[in-house]
């Protein structure tokens, strides 16, 4: 079974990922199938790149969607966009964003000790 997938190629502390078409059996980092995508979460916006149609043939033959890639999918509008295709619809107005928004991180509350 395929799964689209992301893949680590970036440096220590510097991650950039592949998107990538992978045998859901095949160890995690082992080989892949095809190169799809690229994501960089380290430039602020972080920038997706994307390769629709072998994204969507890739989905048409029943690859699956891992829990990130389908979120960066989602915020992007690519899994709108493909929802649109398979129902149909005239998808020439729809645009794929090719960043992210930044969410803010929560947080830590400072716990006060008693003495």
């Amino acid at each position: 079974m395929l799964k689209l997938r992301l893949a680590r190629v970036g440096k220590k502390k510097r991650p950039f990922y592949r998107i990538v078409a992978i045998d859901s059996r095949k160890a995690g980092g082992g080989r892949f199938v095809d190169i799809v995508g690229w994501y960089n979460p380290i430039e602020k916006p972080a920038i997706v790149n994307f390769q629709e149609q072998k994204i969507f043939k890739h989905l048409d033959h029943g690859a699956q969607l891992s829990e990130t890639v389908e979120s960066l999918f989602k915020e992007t509008g690519l899994f709108k966009k493909y929802q649109m295709l398979k129902r149909g619809e005239d998808v020439s107005e729809v645009t794929i964003a090719g960043s992210i928004k930044e969410t803010e991180k929560k947080k830590k509350r400072k716990t006060i000790k008693a003495e």
